[in-house]
């Protein structure tokens, strides 16, 4: 049986996780997905910034280098792969009021590395599920991912291959695994986290070297029509830069603007790795 990362120590999967833990009884938790290759997380600041101060959000007591070993001794077992790092309130009585002495969780587990799953083009389709844009779960990786799951569901039985979700107001929000860019006359754009949007690790870096490769990136509220015409794609620290579509009979391709940046992407990866991910099998295509 794999072994977990609990609490400071590897340990056995079978019963890891105490039967009234309130992330298994209330989703009461959050989680990140990180990248390792070469034995090291991508942009593993980041990574750890966003995890604590989801859990100061949710006045959830956790010191911020006991995630930081745990990401360490994770990302050092794996090599290249992929790590998750679960944070949940810990057990509690019944009920939903918080425990007064909360003893929290750290549950990491890790997963091989799916080059092909980097720059992977994907189907989207529109779900009839609303991001609420009002809930503070929808600017953090909530372990309440049960919208996602039945939102990809019915997006696989449609023919796509991931859900678009829009959020209460009729503004693109996000897909159910990615954030969301478009790409039309030169100009970048993602919606804003008011939208309902997580602060994904892979936008923050494009947003922050858009101008490096010719591009204006910004932040602005987007509706469906704003991906009518324009070149359309995904971000998250796994699949990187994902091309995107809405019609799901066609599977679009990287354009000539999107291959310098997801060529850059792989060169800072290289840069705080050691390893480009192209090395391992990733393929952006050529200009």
């Amino acid at each position: 049986m794999t072994d977990i990362w609990l609490n400071g120590a590897f340990a056995p999967c079978d019963g890891a996780i105490a039967a009234n833990d309130r992330g298994l009884l209330l989703a009461d938790g959050v989680f990140d997905t990180a990248l390792v290759l070469g034995g090291r997380v991508f942009r593993m600041d980041d990574h750890l910034d966003r995890l604590a101060g989801a859990a100061g959000l949710l006045e959830i007591p956790v010191a911020r280098n006991d995630l930081q070993s745990a990401m360490s001794a994770l990302a050092e077992r794996q090599v290249n792969g992929s790590i998750r790092l679960t944070l949940t309130r810990g057990p509690g009585p019944r009920g939903i009021a918080l425990p007064p002495d909360p003893r929290p969780t750290i549950l990491g587990s890790s997963a091989p590395l799916t080059p092909s799953a980097m720059f992977s083009a994907t189907r989207l389709d529109v779900s009839s599920i609303r991001r609420n844009e009002t809930s503070p779960t929808t600017r953090m990786k909530s372990l309440a991912y049960l919208d996602a799951v039945l939102a990809n569901h019915a997006a696989r039985q449609a023919g796509a291959d991931e859900a678009l979700f829009l959020n209460t107001k009729d503004r693109v929000a996000c897909s159910a695994l990615a954030n969301v860019f478009v790409l039309k006359d030169g100009e970048l754009s993602t919606p804003p986290l008011a939208d309902g949007v997580l602060e994904g690790i892979t936008r923050r870096w494009v947003l922050a070297h858009a101008a490096e490769f010719g591009l204006a990136g910004r932040e602005r509220s987007l509706g469906l029509a704003d991906l009518a015409g324009a070149t359309v794609f995904l971000t998250n620290s796994l699949r990187l830069i994902s091309p995107a579509t809405l019609d799901p009979s066609t599977i679009r391709q990287p354009d000539g603007p999107l291959t310098p940046l997801m060529i850059g992407l792989c060169q800072a990866i290289a840069g705080e790795c050691g390893i480009d991910p192209r090395e391992l099998g990733a393929a952006v295509a050529p200009h």
